[in-house]
């Protein structure tokens, strides 16, 4: 077939998999993905670097990297091209990174100064070639609504999710208590913002009660996901029925990254690889294109 046969046969090949649901147009694309915070452990300790998590990576044949970047030796070029580099020239994406934000500031000033913060770990993000940065919202502060502090996390989200854009990165927002508690009000934040530029980091470990309906809830707004052990129902923990909850990301018909965000007491260095490995095989069982 010749590039001009090729073209004729597009737009019937289009109707075609509109007409049969075709996964390949509107079915799951899902990746398998490890987030730093999992080896926070020897990262502190200075056991393991960055360049270490490239290589697990490769030995766990996973598609992605989430990094936490609490460790980060410092944020220079220096740090961060030559991580990128070695990510690259070993097929690994450092695809998210994750910071502390607190988005609930009771004053102009204070917005300001966490929108200024937020462009900052934009402008590393885009140095990595990271195309998400996970963040937080922040606790209610005392005397103050939680509609109010709504409204300020979706204030600083619109603006940073302004920057963010300009830059070809997405701000997720991740349901981690204080004011994104509840699926209800994670979605609420996001809807108002309005912004293509800004949806929800999913943590799957982080509600309280009812956590598969909340999930399955936000899995629509999800850019990214992260994947704990335990499912926590009023502070007392569960397995996580992964099976089940890679399910729910595939029905919502999600496209992007699972990461594994391994927070229990066992060695991580033990219990990690493992665990990779049976997170890729089930972005593999559930995603409709390989």
């Amino acid at each position: 077939m010749n590039r001009r046969d090729l073209f004729k046969c597009l737009p019937a090949l289009a109707l075609a998999n509109r007409m049969t649901g075709s996964p390949r147009g509107e079915g799951p694309r899902l990746r398998s993905a490890l987030c730093a915070y999992s080896l926070r452990n020897e990262l502190k300790a200075g056991t393991m670097t960055y360049d270490d998590l490239v290589r697990l990576a490769v030995d766990t044949d996973i598609d992605g990297l989430d990094l936490t970047v609490y460790w980060f030796p410092k944020t220079e070029d220096s740090f961060l091209l030559p991580l990128r580099r070695l990510a690259y020239r070993n097929g690994v994406a450092i695809y998210s990174i994750s910071v502390r934000t607190d988005m609930c500031q009771p004053t102009p000033e204070l917005r300001a100064k966490e929108i200024q913060e937020t462009k900052r770990w934009v402008d590393v993000a885009a140095k990595l070639g990271a195309g998400h940065i996970r963040v937080f919202g922040g606790d209610v502060p005392k005397g103050h609504s939680e509609d109010e502090a709504a409204g300020w996390v979706a204030e600083i989200l619109k603006r940073a999710g302004e920057y963010a854009g300009a830059n070809g990165v997405i701000l997720g927002l991740e349901n981690h208590g204080g004011i994104t508690l509840k699926a209800e009000r994670v979605i609420q934040i996001v809807r108002q913002v309005d912004s293509p530029w800004v949806g929800i980091n999913l943590d799957t470990g982080n509600f309280r009660q009812d956590s598969y309906r909340q999930i399955a809830m936000c899995a629509p707004y999800a850019v990214n996901a992260q994947f704990k052990t335990v499912i926590r129902e009023k502070e007392k923990g569960e397995p996580a029925d992964w099976d089940r909850l890679t399910k729910i990301f595939a029905d919502a018909k999600y496209k992007g990254y699972l990461a594994l965000e391994y927070e229990e007491a066992a060695d991580a260095a033990t219990a990690v690889p493992p665990l990779l490995r049976k997170l890729r095989d089930l972005t593999r069982k559930y995603s409709a294109v390989s």
